[in-house]
């Protein structure tokens, strides 16, 4: 037996959230909404893009993620960071990584996301 990849990520938001998830995950960072399967919870949502499937579940004991988190790459870092902050949304920068770029938000929901970008450091 071996892990072969990944399937997707999961993160949780409070009840009602969907709206400010789909602008975030869909609007902000250009991931596409799918369907869920029908035998499954009618709230929460899924987002795919580039490989990557993420979704976004509703807790209703939510406390957010402030340290375990996504780490998305991209292919343009510095388009994305402007394109968060024109929106109003913090980024900051940690310690470096050999061969990343990269920074730190919040969703609006208060879950720490990476991004990064390969090939820079």
């Amino acid at each position: 037996m071996a892990i072969i990849g990944l399937d997707h990520i999961q993160i949780a938001i409070p009840a009602g959230g969907e709206d400010r998830a789909r602008r975030f995950y869909g609007d902000l960072l250009g991931m596409h909404e799918v369907p869920k399967p029908d035998n499954l919870s009618p709230t929460g949502c899924w987002f795919e893009r580039g490989g990557v499937s993420l979704h976004i579940g509703v807790d209703p004991e939510f406390v957010p993620a402030r340290k375990a988190h996504p780490a998305f790459l991209v292919d343009d870092l510095a388009s994305l960071r402007t394109r968060l902050e024109t929106a109003n949304i913090e980024t900051h920068d940690d310690k470096p990584v050999e061969g990343y770029a990269r920074f730190f938000t919040f969703d609006p929901f208060g879950n720490r996301v990476e991004f990064m970008q390969r090939g820079e450091t």
